[in-house]
């Protein structure tokens, strides 16, 4: 696998590195010990799919606090989207900032996220389905998120909302 850190420090795009030959390919998408050597979370505990009927579907910005703050890998392995991340580690140099990156099925990328990072995403393509892994089971108590359009982080998206959730569309703006 191939790692390249993100301008969020500890925020990585993955991409798998492809062994062709006349049959096509075969690619390593996790490994315990690349994860470790990179200095990332590599506990996983749950793997879940989410499926977008609809392009310009918003879902985000979403993040767990402690005690149950998670690490995410993400891949988007039907359709493509806008993917979002922002560092709300208030220690952070990067505090606020956000990043995005296009995942589409084609590419194959990933993105992991470390604790403490909001995540979320825009399909780019109708019937996208999105793949995570992470590093803590869903703790609803600790559940929470940043509005998408909060002018706090002004994060620039490449289309209209056409679909979203009203939890995700009613999130506060966000304090320190």
């Amino acid at each position: 696998m191939i790692f390249a850190e993100t301008k969020l420090k500890g925020a990585f795009i993955i991409q798998p590195e492809k062994l062709e030959d006349e049959r096509g390919f075969f690619a390593r998408t996790w490994c315990k010990r690349e994860h470790e050597a990179h200095g990332l979370n590599p506990n996983l505990v749950q793997c879940n799919i989410s499926f977008n009927k609809k392009r310009g579907t918003l879902r985000g910005m979403h993040h767990q606090v402690p005690p149950h703050e998670e690490a995410k890998l993400v891949r988007c392995t039907m359709g493509a989207i806008y993917d979002v991340i922002i560092d709300l580690r208030p220690n952070s140099q990067t505090f606020k900032q956000w990043f995005s990156f296009e995942l589409t099925a084609k590419n194959r990328k990933m993105i992991y996220i470390p604790e403490g990072v909001s995540h979320g995403f825009m399909t780019l393509d109708d019937n996208t389905e999105v793949f995570y892994q992470m590093s803590e089971f869903y703790a609803p108590e600790c559940a929470r998120g940043a509005r998408w359009n909060d002018p706090a982080f002004d994060i620039v998206w490449p289309g209209d909302v056409t679909v979203i959730s009203e939890r995700d569309n009613q999130y506060p703006d966000f304090t320190t």
